[in-house]
């Protein structure tokens, strides 16, 4: 089972977040937008291809991204889903 701790750490790597500590993004933060972490639309590529190359879960149809990559949360439930 993924935990959201799990995945932050991936998206920190991932997405070249240096500046940002596992414990400065909190698991109903928004992924997207100026109230969260403010990430665009690059970056939800970049976080399709480490949610499967990291938990080998594919983001299946281009539509749920919305709101599959709402918070961290949200794309935890969905990875554990379709594990």
């Amino acid at each position: 089972m993924v935990t959201t701790a799990d995945l932050k750490v991936k998206l920190i790597e991932g997405l070249g977040l240096e500046d940002i500590e596992v414990d400065e993004i909190g698991d109903d933060m928004p992924l997207f937008g100026d109230d969260g972490l403010g990430l665009d639309s690059v970056d939800a590529i970049e976080i399709t291809l480490i949610v499967e190359q990291e938990f080998g879960v594919k983001i299946k149809d281009a539509g749920e991204e919305s709101g599959v990559f709402s918070t961290v949360s949200t794309l935890v439930t969905y990875i554990n889903e379709n594990k």
